[in-house]
């Protein structure tokens, strides 16, 4: 039977990381945000309380994120992404990633890339074995979306972790119980991987997922047919992957794409030359510098 396999690089190369911090770009940001001095009325003169109108709102929200940005040493305020499609896009399996019977059966597709004329990313972060709380600290802030793709072995010691994440408004999928290579087990096997994670974040995060990704990126039909019959309708892998020193490539000629699904892992100090919070800094100086806004993958299946 026919697998596809990827090259899921797990491991980190020992290069110090260069923090590049824009000051000029930041006090840019925050001149186009304002720094009007008060136009409150003289003491003892005031009227009622009003509450503020969108304009302010907006000028408080754009001040807020630069402080944000600020913090956490970026070299510019992340971009916003567009509303989500009315209508979502059509999800095919990329060319080259289909299985046997893939249309017939009408199996989760494999894919890489979202179909989409805005010029957003997609961040998806694998197995769960970092759990830092400044990374929450640091997406939430900065009102970054991602996707968290789980492996029980490696969340079950701390489930809380993850509900909190999921508390603000970032989705939990499927990554299997125990992070296997896949083609290598039966259909059974695969079906029970797949399908016992799914009792799990059913129970821990009141949600049977829809998405699931492969580990390592390798998969066959019986793959796709066990996922499908556990309630997976997609299964998307990646095309580019950070890590905190240093970006890999699917596309030969290593640049981001519209609608580009980027992986990123749950590793912290122990394992990298750097923290999960480098790692973000590095990915969202990169995309904001070539214009890409980060959205959010579900809001486009």
């Amino acid at each position: 039977m026919r697998h596809v396999g990827q090259n899921d690089k797990l491991r980190a190369r020992s290069r110090s990381l260069a923090v590049r911090c824009s000051a000029a770009a930041l006090a840019t940001a925050a001149a186009l945000a304002g720094c009007s001095g008060s136009d409150s009325a003289p003491a003892g003169r005031q009227g009622p309380a009003k509450a503020p109108d969108a304009a302010s709102a907006r000028l408080a929200e754009q001040r807020r994120m630069v402080a944000a940005a600020r913090k956490w040493r970026l070299d510019q305020v992340p971009l916003t992404a567009p509303a989500p499609p009315k209508v979502k896009p059509r999800i095919t399996a990329r060319e080259g990633f289909e299985v046997d019977h893939q249309e017939d059966e009408n199996l989760p597709p494999v894919f890489t890339t979202v179909p989409t004329d805005k010029k957003i990313v997609f961040l998806t972060i694998d197995d769960g074995a970092e759990k830092d709380p400044r990374f929450l600290a640091m997406m939430r802030e900065l009102k970054v979306p991602y996707t968290a793709f789980l492996s029980n072995y490696l969340v079950k010691d701390d489930y809380g972790y993850f509900r909190k994440m999921q508390s603000y408004g970032n989705t939990v999928d499927n990554h299997t119980l125990t992070h296997p290579y896949l083609p290598g087990l039966s259909y059974e096997q695969q079906r029970d991987e797949i399908c016992g994670m799914q009792d799990i974040m059913e129970k821990q995060y009141g949600k049977r997922p829809e998405v699931l990704r492969p580990p390592y990126g390798d998969y066959n039909q019986d793959t796709l047919r066990a996922a499908k019959s556990c309630g997976i309708k997609y299964a998307p892998i990646w095309n580019e992957e950070v890590f905190v020193d240093h970006w890999e490539y699917r596309e030969d000629d290593r640049r981001l794409r519209r609608g580009d699904i980027v992986l990123t892992h749950f590793r912290g100090t122990d394992e990298w030359d750097g923290a999960m919070v480098d790692d973000m800094r590095r990915f969202l100086d990169k995309v904001t510098r070539e214009g890409y806004a980060v959205a959010r993958l579900e809001d486009y299946l």
